[in-house]
């Protein structure tokens, strides 16, 4: 399941991070939520229910967050840059990035062809933007990416979907260069069942039983801050921060400090 609405406000510049989260998002205590284990779900959302369903749904809150966010973490960032998008989904955040960073232009990795023909409907209503966003389907690792390195490596909730986080770490890694800025959103693991069932009730009640299954599967496969530390630190990417930013959501961002060969070959 995607992102639902959550509220943050953050600022920084290449060395100094400042971050200021909404009183009414609070931070959880990642000790209590390794408690309940974590259940993966199915990697790729296939089914054309699933992705109509999705892309039905009204996230244009929660999804300008995710642009509003990127502003204020890199203000200082260039206006060109080549990105790369893993796990686009429809590409709503995708587009939405795009609109309001006119300089950049996307690659948009997805391994769903259902996802990817709902974000190339929107691509079709959205003309300006085609010539600057290029969608490609594809399973990482081994997915065609075209660019050797990229400026901006982004993934809005995918990591959760991944059976092996491996796979995203070793692809930022890969892609990556001196100077290239990350920012990864996801949700995280509640402390139990129990709050996981609050999380849906919260935020997906009103919507078709398909939605409010899969943000519960998502809520349950999703990783915890310790354990996505753990993944930073095998990745030797630590310096990247973590930072909790709603009851459900957290961000890893930051910029690459030297390239790094791909480690560990994840499992199949």
């Amino acid at each position: 399941m995607r992102p639902l609405p959550f509220g943050i406000r953050a600022s920084c510049d290449n060395r100094n991070w400042d971050f200021f989260v909404v009183p009414d998002s609070p931070v959880v205590d990642s000790r209590r939520a390794q408690a309940m284990k974590r259940i993966p779900e199915p990697e790729l959302m296939e089914t054309k229910e699933q992705a109509r369903a999705y892309a039905a749904a009204d996230f244009s809150e929660a999804h300008q967050s995710y642009v509003t966010l990127f502003d204020e973490t890199f203000s200082r960032r260039p206006a060109k840059a080549a990105v790369l998008d893993l796990g686009c989904g429809p590409a709503d955040v995708t587009l939405r990035l795009a609109r309001a960073n006119p300089g950049y232009t996307f690659h948009a990795i997805d391994g769903s062809a259902a996802m990817l023909d709902c974000a190339r409907r929107a691509l079709r209503s959205r003309r300006g933007l085609a010539k600057r966003l290029r969608l490609i389907q594809g399973y990482i690792p081994g997915a065609p990416i075209p660019r050797k390195n990229y400026d901006v490596i982004l993934s809005n909730n995918f990591l959760h979907h991944l059976h092996d986080p491996r796979v995203l770490w070793n692809c930022v890694r890969s892609c990556a260069k001196r100077g290239t800025l990350v920012f990864v959103t996801d949700l995280f693991r509640p402390a139990s069942r129990s709050l996981a069932k609050v999380l849906v009730g919260k935020y997906s009640g009103a919507e078709p039983p398909i939605l409010q299954r899969d943000f519960h599967n998502s809520l349950l496969a999703a990783f915890t801050p310790n354990e996505i530390r753990e993944q930073l630190a095998e990745a030797e990417l630590d310096y990247l921060g973590i930072k909790i930013i709603s009851d459900r959501h957290l961000v890893i961002f930051g910029e690459i400090r030297k390239p790094l060969p791909v480690i560990g070959r994840p499992s199949d």
